[in-house]
């Protein structure tokens, strides 16, 4: 069996955030239909409870990926990995901050666009961190 290092770790806490992160926004908005069916106000408590898992792990992925962006030397690296850092910068900004202002909101229309523009630049940022991966 191979042996796991920090890098090890390091990784498999950045997937466990963005697992939880990225894939807990989209299982969500799948179940919201149903939930709404069952109860009008089992969106906004299962959100609400999503929040107490989703916000820890949106922490876990900054730690991560602070973590990770110090085990590179970006003098090292060309600038087409300096510009693709700087693009998952900026979705996992994007991603935030619109969760934010989907759970701080309680215009409907405000609440549906800052929930999908988290979720799609969640999804952007997970891609882009894999590309970095590559």
């Amino acid at each position: 069996m191979l042996s796991p290092d920090l890098t090890t770790v390091r990784l498999f806490l950045h997937i466990l955030g963005a697992a939880v992160w990225v894939g807990g926004q989209l299982t969500l908005a799948g179940l919201v239909p149903g939930l709404r069916a069952a109860a009008p106000d089992a969106p906004r408590v299962a959100a609400r409870h999503f929040n107490l898992i989703a916000w820890p792990a949106f922490a876990l992925l900054l730690v991560t990926g602070v973590w990770s962006l110090a085990a590179v030397d970006l003098a090292d690296v060309g600038t087409a990995y300096q510009a693709t850092v700087a693009v998952k910068l900026a979705v996992v900004a994007i991603s935030g901050a619109a969760a934010a202002i989907h759970t701080l909101t309680s215009s409907r229309v405000v609440l549906a666009v800052a929930g999908a523009l988290a979720a799609l630049s969640g999804l952007a940022a997970l891609f882009v961190g894999v590309l970095l991966s590559s």
